[in-house]
Parts: structure tokens; sequence; C-alpha cells
């Protein structure tokens, strides 16, 4: 598909933090749903004991966040399909959102 082309199509970003160790969870429920790939970054998180309290979650401080360019038509499937796998009811106490995404190049589309 041509550069033009790909601009016509709306994407967006899914954004999601989890604790270390669960992006390959991640990853392969949001392919499973239609997505092709994403990044993965090291992070650390903050929060304190009032936190815990309030919410009755441990914050695990090593986290890692994976970018998911998806087209619009698919991010409900694929949020879905990460909040089942690991999200913040599972031991990846994922949080999950989407933002919308301008433009687009350097895609390389089948």
């Amino acid at each position: 598909m041509a550069e033009k082309e790909v601009k016509k199509e709306k994407y967006e970003v899914v954004v999601v933090i989890v604790n270390e160790g669960h992006s390959d969870k991640v990853m392969d429920a949001a392919r499973e749903a239609g997505a092709r790939g994403g990044t993965i970054s090291h992070a650390r998180g903050s929060g304190t004991k009032d936190i815990e309290k309030k919410y009755g979650i441990v914050i695990t401080p090593s986290k890692e966040m994976l970018y998911i360019l998806v087209n619009e038509n698919i991010r409900d499937n694929v949020m879905a399909a990460i909040n089942k796998a690991a999200g913040l009811d599972t031991m990846g106490q994922g949080i999950i959102f989407s933002l919308p995404v301008d433009n687009v190049s350097g895609l390389k589309l089948d």
C-alpha cells in the first residue's frame, strides 16, 4: 500500500502498563485479536501504601509498557482481549488505554 493510502486509515495506539514479565501474555492476546505487533519498554511505577490500601492492589515497581498500533476498527477487540489476559484482575495487573493517532508513515501493510 502506498503511503497516501495508509494515511486514509484511522489508527489508535493501545498503551498497556503491566507488571514485569507479563508482556508476552499481552502480545499473545493482542495478536489473537488482530494486532500485528508492538513495542515493549521497561518502566518503573510509583505508588504509595495509601493506594495499596484504598484499591486493594500491591504496587509492583517493575513494569513493562507496550505500545500497539492498531486500526481503529479492531481497537475494542484488542483491548478486551488484553484485559482478559492481563488486566487489573490478573497477576499482570494491567492498565489499558488507547489514544488516537493523527498520522502514520513507515507502515508496511499487506
